[in-house]
C-alpha cells in the first residue's frame, strides 16, 4: 500500500489535473479505450470493435505498433533472416554447386530493408483500424479519473475522452544494471542495436537471453566480434537446460565467444569503444573490449505517465501492475494485459490477453492456459518450447518419460545442410499425456505449433507417433520424438 506523503502527492496531483481539465477539450465517450497499441492493444482495439463496441486506440508516438513492430519482434527478424541469407551463401552456397564469386555486404542496404519491412507491418496495422472502424489518437494517454482520460498530442491541446471499459496495454522497456549508463552511443539497448549507421568490427552482449543472442548472432554472421556474458550458468536459462546447451555449440560455431556465470561489474564507454570488466565463477577479473556493449539483461514493464495512482493503482515491487483471473485491476472496469502484467513477456502472449479481456469485458467466458503459450528463440537454428521442462519436472516430482531425435538422422535436414539440433517430448510415464516438448533446429518456430495443438487437446506421445508425417520434412522430427517416448520405438535412428 502507499504510504500517506505517496497517498498525498498523488491527491494534489490529482486536484491540479482536474483544475487543468476544465480548459481541456472534451471529446467523444467510448465503450472501450485501450492505450498502447502494440501486438496486445490493437489485437485488443480489433476484437473489442468485432465484438460491437465503439472503440479508441491511444497512441503516443506517431506509428502504430508497439516495440514489437517498430523496434523489437518484426525489425530482428527482418535483420535475422538477412545475415542468415549471406552467411548461407558465404558458408554453404559452394557446397550445393553455387558459385558466388566476390561476395560483398551492403550492411546499410541490409538497414534500410529492414526499415522497409517495418513500415509495411506498421502500416498494415493503420489499415486493420480503418477497417475495423476504430478511432486511433495520437498522444500521451493518462488517467484523469476512472472513466476519464487525457491525451496530450505533441502538437496541440490536452484534450479528455470518456470510457465505460480501459484497457493498459503500454508494454515494456529495455531493463539495464544500477551501474550501467546507456548512452545509446555506445552502451546501447536492442532499439539501438537495430539500426547501427555501419557494421561493427566488435560487440559485447551482456545477457544470454532471447534478445542478446538473437541480435548478437545477427552480426556475428555477418563478420562482427561477438562476445556474450551471461550471469548464469546456462544460455536462455528459462526454458529446458538442453536446449541452451545445443544453443550455445551452435553459436560457437558462428565465432561467437561465451562467458557463462561472469557477473559484469563495470561498463565504460570513451571514444569509439567500450571497456566491461566482470568476474569470473573463480572470481578473477575479466577485461573486455569492443566497439559497443549491448546491454540485453531483460525488460520492465512501461508505465511512466499513466497517472495510475489517481484511479487507486499501484504497481507491485517489480512495476507490474497487479490483476485478477480476468485481467481487471483494482478497479474492475480497467483492465491491463502484456508486459505490464506478470508472466512471459511475449507478443503472442500479449494478443491472447487482447482478445480474452475484450470478450471478457462483453460477457463472454474465453480462457488462456499459460502454460501452452510457446517461447521461442529466432537463431539459427531456432529454439521453440512448449509446456514444463525437464526441470521443472523434476522439482515438481512429476514421473515422466523423455523421448528425443536428432535432426542429424533427418533426410530433409541433411538435404538443407541443417543438421543442428533435436526434438525433446516429455510425457506421463503412466499417462503418455504430453506435459512439454522443447525443440532446437530448422523452422523450430513454426514446427511448435503442432506441439501446442497436441497439449491443447492433450494428446499422448501414442497419438502423434501414430499421426502420419509428410516425408521428407523437418516435422518427422517431432514425431520420431514421439515414438522414442513411447517405448523407444524411434524408427530412423
Amino acid at each position: 500500500m502507499p504510504d500517506k506523503e505517496t497517498t498525498e502527492r498523488a491527491r494534489v496531483g490529482y486536484l491540479c489535473r482536474l483544475i487543468a481539465s476544465n480548459f481541456a477539450t472534451v471529446m467523444e465517450s467510448y465503450d472501450s479505450i485501450v492505450i498502447g497499441s502494440g501486438p496486445g492493444g490493437y489485437v485488443a482495439a480489433i476484437r473489442s470493435a468485432q465484438l460491437g463496441n465503439k472503440t479508441a486506440l491511444i497512441e503516443k508516438y506517431s506509428s502504430l505498433g508497439g516495440t514489437c513492430l517498430n523496434v523489437g519482434c518484426i525489425p530482428s527478424k527482418a535483420l535475422l533472416d538477412s545475415s542468415e541469407h549471406y552467411h548461407r551463401a558465404k558458408e554453404q552456397f559452394s557446397a550445393h554447386g553455387i558459385r558466388m564469386g566476390a561476395l560483398s555486404l551492403d550492411f546499410p542496404q541490409m538497414i534500410s530493408r529492414k526499415n522497409e519491412v517495418v513500415g509495411a507491418t506498421t502500416a498494415g496495422i493503420d489499415f486493420l483500424m480503418k477497417k475495423n472502424n476504430i478511432d486511433v489518437h495520437h498522444g500521451l494517454g493518462a488517467f484523469v479519473d476512472s472513466h476519464s482520460i487525457s491525451v496530450t498530442p505533441s502538437k496541440g491541446d490536452v484534450y479528455h475522452l470518456g470510457a465505460k471499459n480501459v484497457i493498459i496495454a503500454t508494454g515494456s522497456k529495455p531493463s539495464s544494471l544500477p551501474f550501467i549508463e546507456i548512452d545509446k552511443k555506445r552502451v546501447i539497448t536492442s532499439t539501438e542495436a537495430l539500426s547501427l549507421a555501419k557494421l561493427p568490427k566488435s560487440l559485447i552482449v551482456i545477457g544470454g537471453g532471447v534478445i542478446g543472442l538473437e541480435l548478437g548472432s545477427v552480426y556475428a554472421r555477418l563478420g562482427t566480434e561477438v562476445t556474450v556474458i551471461e550471469y548464469m550458468d546456462a544460455l536462455i536459462p528459462n526454458m529446458d537446460r538442453a536446449l541452451g546447451k545445443e544453443l550455445l555449440r551452435s553459436l560457437k560455431k558462428l565465432g561467437m565467444k561465451f562467458h557463462l556465470k561472469a557477473g559484469v561489474k563495470e561498463v565504460k564507454a570513451a571514444g569509439r569503444s567500450v571497456t566491461v570488466k566482470a568476474d569470473n565463477k573463480k572470481g578473477e577479473e575479466l577485461t573486455f573490449k569492443a566497439e559497443y556493449c549491448l546491454v540485453s539483461v531483460g525488460r520492465k514493464p512501461f508505465t511512466d505517465g499513466l497517472n495510475l495512482e489517481a484511479v487507486g493503482i499501484y504497481t507491485d515491487e517489480r512495476g507490474m501492475i497487479p490483476v485478477d483471473g480476468n485481467l481487471r485491476t483494482s478497479q474492475p472496469h480497467i483492465y491491463a494485459i502484456g508486459d505490464v502484467i506478470k508472466g512471459a513477456m511475449l507478443a503472442h502472449k500479449a494478443e491472447e490477453e487482447g482478445v480474452f479481456v475484450a470478450e471478457t469485458m462483453n460477457g463472454e467466458n474465453p480462457h488462456i492456459d499459460y502454460n501452452l503459450i510457446p517461447g521461442v528463440v529466432y537463431t539459427w537454428p531456432e529454439v521453440a518450447s512448449v509446456g514444463r521442462s525437464e526441470e521443472q519436472l523434476k522439482a515438481d516430482k512429476v514421473n515422466y518419460k523423455v523421448g528425443s531425435f536428432p535432426f542429424k538422422a533427418s533426410g530433409r535436414a541433411r538435404a538443407s545442410m541443417d543438421t543442428d539440433g533435436q526434438v525433446k517430448v516429455l510425457a506421463h510415464a503412466e499417462t503418455d499425456e504430453i506435459l512439454g516438448i522443447h525443440m532446437i533446429g530448422p523452422r523450430a518456430a513454426d514446427m511448435i505449433a503442432e506441439a501446442v495443438v497436441a497439449m491443447e487437446f492433450r494428446a499422448s506421445a501414442e497419438d502423434i507417433s501414430r499421426m502420419s508425417h509428410a516425408h521428407p520434412t523437418f516435422t518427422e522430427a517431432l514425431k520420431e520424438a514421439a515414438l522414442a517416448a513411447t517405448g523407444d520405438r524411434a524408427l530412423h535412428i
